[in-house]
């Protein structure tokens, strides 16, 4: 059943970047929203974008029921699992939304993100392994399903708000034009991950090795990508494959270092390459296409979908985590790291519908909210999971 999950969740993963490509060619074929009528009718190319998403979608249900199946419990016990549990989320959350507003171009910037965020998540151990005692409450899987559905939610803000500047960036100054390219270059990484990833496991490439943790144990660990930055205290086991470059010290993640290097490496060589033969900036290009899109429509989705995720967000991330929390450690709050950027989260967007509501911030300065409200999101699930220690460090 483990294995029906794998197969299930990496043809969604093919169909979602064959949808991306549909979506594409309906923005081309369309030419955007037309102003006068903000739901129109869907060309073509939208339509099989729509359904292949709808069918990638339902294969992705599939993976999670079948690991569910196969584990016993509900999958969202580590970052695998959350990871692409909220991917299923953002999935459903677009397609409610592309329903409602017929925007092809969502697709074009929501689908890669969700391809992303199920690349990253392969970056983890995939492993059914048993749940430790403060994992086993039915309140665990109402607090983490209700949070992620709530991000999910919200990242279509981010979504909504990055296709607003894109599409306006020629409008914009110089500095905020190098932000809106600088996001699209941290997009680029993501994209040089799986490049990198995906090279690497077709030439079944791997490093085993033996290193001294911070505990002063000895591990082994698994490399996929060439070593350039190695554990503490290493030993080769296998051999034929690179040695490491870098010796880091035991309080520093080698493998996870050397994972976001080659990513780093990998997309900045795909944004040069881009650059060179367009010698435009990738926000340039995608300007055009977009032009003809309206910019109250993308202002109303960026907000509706903060009016919608926010509620859902502090029920799961905050009402729901404490209830769970109580149960599992006997206390409501303790100031964990993850506890509080669940908490500066939620201040981040109720300060953006104050600002939306009562000061009139709307259009560009709502859409830079939105793009930063995601980061604070994006920092939470990646750095504060991975970097700072905590009662949530189970979810590595």
């Amino acid at each position: 059943m483990a294995e029906v999950s794998s197969i299930l969740l990496y043809v969604s993963f093919i169909l979602y970047l064959i949808a991306t490509l549909f979506f594409g060619a309906s923005i081309r074929q369309k030419k955007g929203i037309q102003k006068q009528n903000p739901v129109s009718r869907t060309s073509v190319a939208g339509k099989i974008g729509i359904i292949i998403t709808s069918i990638g979608f339902v294969l992705q249900l599939g993976y999670f029921v079948t690991r569910w199946i196969a584990g016993g419990y509900p999958p969202i016990s580590n970052m695998f699992e959350f990871i692409t549990f909220f991917s299923i989320m953002l999935v459903g959350a677009f397609m409610i939304l592309y329903y409602l507003y017929r925007i092809p171009a969502l697709g074009v910037f929501a689908l890669p993100i969700v391809v992303i965020l199920i690349g990253y998540a392969s970056m983890f151990s995939r492993d059914i392994t048993p749940l430790s005692p403060t994992l086993q409450s039915n309140w665990l899987i109402v607090h983490v399903m209700t949070t992620a559905a709530g991000q999910a939610i919200l990242a279509i803000s981010f979504v909504a708000g990055l296709i607003y500047l894109v599409k306006n960036v020629q409008q914009m100054s110089r500095a905020k034009a190098f932000w809106v390219e600088a996001i699209m270059f941290v997009l680029i990484i993501f994209v040089g991950f799986i490049a990198a990833s995906t090279t690497f496991s077709i030439a079944n490439y791997e490093m085993d090795l033996m290193y001294v943790n911070k505990e002063g144990e000895e591990t082994q660990v698994t490399y996929h990508l060439p070593v350039i930055f190695g554990p503490h205290e290493y030993t080769v086991i296998s051999e034929g494959g690179m040695e490491p470059l870098i010796e880091l010290p035991a309080w520093v993640n080698a493998k996870q270092l050397n994972t976001l290097t080659w990513s780093f490496l990998t997309g900045a060589v795909i944004y040069l390459v881009i650059r060179l033969l367009a010698r435009r900036r990738i926000a340039d290009l995608l300007q055009p296409v977009l032009q003809k899109m309206n910019n109250d429509i993308l202002d109303e989705v960026s907000y509706r979908s903060v009016l919608i995720g926010f509620p859902v967000f502090t029920l799961g991330a905050l009402i729901f985590g404490m209830i769970y929390a109580h149960f599992a450690w006997g206390r409501f709050w303790a100031w964990d790291p993850k506890e509080v950027w669940a908490l500066i989260t939620w201040f981040f967007y109720s300060a953006f519908l104050h600002l939306r509501l009562s000061r009139g911030w709307h259009g560009e300065k709502s859409a830079w909210l939105a793009v930063i409200g995601f980061a604070i999101i994006m920092f939470n699930l990646i750095f504060v999971n991975l970097v700072i220690a905590g009662l949530h460090s189970y979810a590595v």
